[in-house]
Formats: structure tokens, sequence, C-alpha cells
């Protein structure tokens, strides 16, 4: 097979199959794959795809796949019920002090996992300015939001100017204090991470985070990484989504080499996410158990400081929790059983004060 480096996104079965990524006899399957869900890979990941592995984890992550048109009975258009907890259109308010609103239905790149992959795509449609200002009127009027979570689709696929008036837009509400914006852009765009968007993300008073999304090491190269030194050089505090994948980082030399990667880029290791249950992505997802062990494992090889909480966004729209391995238990009269990183058990009594007690 021939391989060209894509100097354009693709974002159809042919042109897969013209950059090298997808064998020709693909053709059909990936055809129909792509009348259901949206395709989109930059040339910064495709480049990273080695199309002479079978189980590149890259390609496994952006390329169709067959089975992706099976759906289990337990999948949901919306796994996590963020519909249940939307009282106005493009705003998720599922926790009292943050909402979540989706300025954008389209990505720089469709992973093929995505939890929202039945509302993200072309033609998908992004927030309308009447329906961004009714969600901003949502906000003033509940005082209790402390922060607010910018995300789609992918929201710093807007340009500079937008993103900057939106940033404005909440910023001017006082009880706001948090912003907080969802991207892949640095790992699949680097370049389109400039200082105009990096400028655009801050406002006066206000904390920026950046939740930057990537789930093997290789995706964080150089170009990714002076990326992210871009926008913490203009003051945004940067944290890592990522999500556990089978055949793409389910083992603990990759997670680890992920978690160090971000550090190393100036990204805080935050949640590493148990896989959705949305439509068609049954084999990616691993097993909560293998999941809890791996944990284990990078606890007891990580600092605190690459160690990310694994997360499980409970099905429904009640929220996520942490599932990640328990490191003690009790008998419920004040002593414990603590197991530390190597697996040794050892005593704990609490040892609190008391009130004294008279005869």
């Amino acid at each position: 097979m021939t391989v060209q480096r894509p100097t354009q996104r693709l974002t159809t079965p042919q042109s897969l199959i013209g950059a090298g990524l997808a064998a020709p006899e693909r053709l059909q399957e990936l055809e129909a794959v792509a009348e259901r869900y949206a395709i989109g890979l930059t040339p910064a990941l495709a480049a990273l795809v080695r199309p002479s592995d079978p189980a590149d984890p890259i390609a496994r992550q952006f390329v169709p796949d067959a089975r992706e048109l099976i759906r289990d009975p337990a999948e949901s258009d919306d796994p996590i019920g963020d519909d249940a907890m939307s009282p106005v259109k493009g705003l998720v308010h599922r926790y009292p002090d943050r909402v979540l609103i989706k300025l954008v239905a389209v990505c720089a790149v469709y992973c093929r996992f995505c939890f929202r992959r039945e509302r993200v795509g072309p033609g998908a449609g992004s927030l309308s300015a009447a329906d961004y200002a009714a969600a901003l009127d949502y906000v003033r009027a509940h005082t209790g939001v402390w922060e607010v979570i910018l995300t789609g689709g992918d929201p710093l696929t807007l340009a500079p100017r937008h993103i900057a008036e939106a940033t404005q837009a909440l910023a001017g509400i006082p009880h706001v204090k948090t912003l907080r914006w969802h991207t892949r852009l640095p790992v699949a765009a680097p370049e389109r991470v400039t200082k105009a968007m990096a400028r655009a993300l801050m406002a006066e008073g206000k904390t920026t985070v950046v939740a930057v999304h990537a789930n093997h090491p290789r995706e964080l190269t150089e170009s990714a990484r002076s990326a992210c030194r871009r926008l913490t050089a203009h003051g945004a505090m940067l944290v890592s989504q990522s999500v556990l994948l089978k055949g793409v980082n389910d083992d603990a030399e990759t997670l680890i080499a992920l978690m160090r990667a971000f550090v190393e880029a100036g990204v805080k290791p935050y949640y590493l996410h148990h896989g959705d249950l949305a439509p068609g992505t049954a084999h990616w997802r691993v097993p909560i158990a293998k999941g809890q062990e791996l944990m284990r494992l990078l606890r007891a090889r990580l600092s605190g400081l690459a160690t990310p909480s694994y997360m499980l966004d409970i099905p429904g729209g009640h929220g996520k929790v942490p599932i990640g391995p328990q490191w003690i238990r009790t008998d419920g009269g004040g002593t414990h059983v603590v197991t530390d990183p190597r697996g040794g058990e050892h005593l704990y009594v609490d040892y609190v004060d008391r009130p004294e007690t008279g005869e």
C-alpha cells in the first residue's frame, strides 16, 4: 500500500484509502459507517498512523470500523443523559455549581468511540446566537453557577474572534469565576492553537481551564506540546481528558507513558474515563475490573501529579463518580486495613480526640 503524508483533512472513505490509511477492499465497509457517523482526521494525526501495523492505536481511534454499526441493547444515543438535564437548548445543568454549554457540533477529528457521536458532525447544527443568548440568560439567573464548561463538538474549532466573544459574554457574569474549554485541537491541529486563540480564551478576573483530550502518548508530539505551552503562556490552566480504550491504551506501560507525556507538556492528568455506552462502541470498552487494576499499577509507579482519576459517567444523567481501586477498608470500629502501592496490607487506627468520660 502506498503511504503519502496527507496535507488536508481526511473526511471521506476515499480520502482515507487514498492516504494509505485503509485498504481499498474496505471501501464498502467504510462507506456504510460513513453514512451514519462523521469522518474527520487531520494531517497532524494522520501522520502518526503506522499503516503497516494492523493494530495501530492511532488508526483505531479515527478510521471507521464495521463494528460501529453493531448496536448493543444497553447502548443509547444519549448515554450520559444530557437531554434530561438540559433546561434550555445547548445547555446541560447536571451539578449545582456548574453548567455545560455545547457551542458547536463539529470537531477537527471525529473519534470513533465518541459518546456524542449521534449529535455531532457536518450538518448537525451549532448553537445559534439566539440559543447562546438564552443560555447566557439562564446562567445569569442561576447565581450558584461558579463554572461554565464549553464543549460541543470542539469549541476551539471556532475562530479566535468568536471564542473571544463567547469568553467575554460569560466573563460579564459576576458569579461565573471559571471557564473550562474541552478540546482535541492541541493534538489534532496544533498549528491552529495560536497566540490569538490563547488570548481569546482569557478574561480579566476569571480562571481559564483547557481540558486537552489525548489517549495515546504518540499524540503528544512536539507540535502538540508547543501548542499546550502557548496556552499556558497566556495563563490557561491545562488538565487532561482520556478514555480507557481497548487496543489503544488498556495496558499499564501505555497509560504511564501517556500521563508522563501530559505532565511534560504542562498538562495535569485529570480524568481517565470509562467508556460510555454510546452506540456501536462495545469493541472499545474495557471491563471496570481491568481499569481498576490498571489504576493500581499507575498508583504504584506514578506520582500523584501524574495520576488521573478513573471515572464512570453513570447512564441516565446521574453524574460522574470515581471508580478506581479502594485502598482502605474498615471494620466499622475505627480500625482500618490500608493497602500500600505494592500490595502490602497495614493496620491503621483512627486516633482522634475523644471527649473525656466522667465516672
